[in-house]
């Protein structure tokens, strides 16, 4: 995937969805990112989002998200935006 570029846009949409890291490290890791977006966001951060994102890299991000981000409801919904239905089970912490 390629580096998202930290617009103005951006940069809110990273401050509402990523409260607790600074904007620039927050997209620095563009999967765990798009996850919180995806999750936390509203529509309009959506669409902020996907001015620098493909489908493929949408359905890229959701195939490969870090575990503990999703909800049950927004997994499902994306999945079903990239044509993943039923969805396959929500990502989960490996212990030990």
């Amino acid at each position: 995937m390629k580096p998202l570029k930290l617009t103005p846009e951006l940069e809110r949409v990273a401050r509402r969805t990523l409260w607790f890291k600074p904007p620039e490290e927050a997209i620095r890791d563009p999967v765990h990112f798009i996850a919180h977006v995806l999750t936390y966001g509203a529509h309009e951060d959506v669409r902020t989002l996907r001015q620098q994102i493909s489908d493929q890299e949408l359905a890229e991000a959701i195939r490969n998200a870090p575990p503990g981000i999703f909800d049950a409801r927004s997994w499902t919904y994306w999945n079903l935006k990239i044509g993943r239905y039923p969805p396959p089970p929500l990502p989960e912490r490996k212990f030990g």
